[in-house]
């Protein structure tokens, strides 16, 4: 079986983190995006095609609570996982109930985040495709318009 690469956005302010992070993910055959802070995250996210969004939830400037909701505002079927220490459980929480698909603790296991990611890519694969469902029926409901 061929796999599919998922297209990764890590956003973490710890820069050596996102690095060997992202080298990992690389190694597990995702294709990785790095940013360093909420705002190069959402730049990513208007250039690239971005399956899933690994989010620090503790950044400077834009947290990653503020960018988790602009994510969703701006691109509402990219899926995210909350990045968080031991100290933010409640606050990767608050995130799932924001949108975000799932969190996990750091120091992250790349199985575990694999394991997460698929799901992720999973879930937004089903939501696209109910998306263009919707879209054909709503072409189908407009009758001859469609040339």
């Amino acid at each position: 079986m061929i796999k599919i690469p998922t297209n990764v956005l890590i956003v973490d302010d710890e820069k050596d983190f996102v690095e060997m992070f992202g080298l990992r993910l690389e190694e597990a055959g995702e294709r990785v995006y790095r940013a360093y802070s909420g705002k190069e995250g959402l730049e990513a996210l208007e250039k690239e095609n971005i399956d899933v969004v690994v989010l620090d939830i503790k950044m400077p400037g834009m947290d990653g609570i503020e960018t988790l909701q602009e994510i969703k505002r701006r691109h509402p079927v990219v899926e995210v996982i909350m990045l968080t220490g031991h100290g933010t459980i409640e606050t990767a929480v608050e995130g799932m109930k924001l949108g975000a698909y799932d969190y996990l603790l750091k120091p992250a296991d790349v199985e575990e985040i694999t394991t997460k990611m698929e799901g992720a890519r999973k879930r937004k694969d089903e939501q696209e495709a109910r998306i263009r469902k919707a879209e054909q029926r709503a072409l189908l409901r407009r009758g001859g318009d469609v040339y």
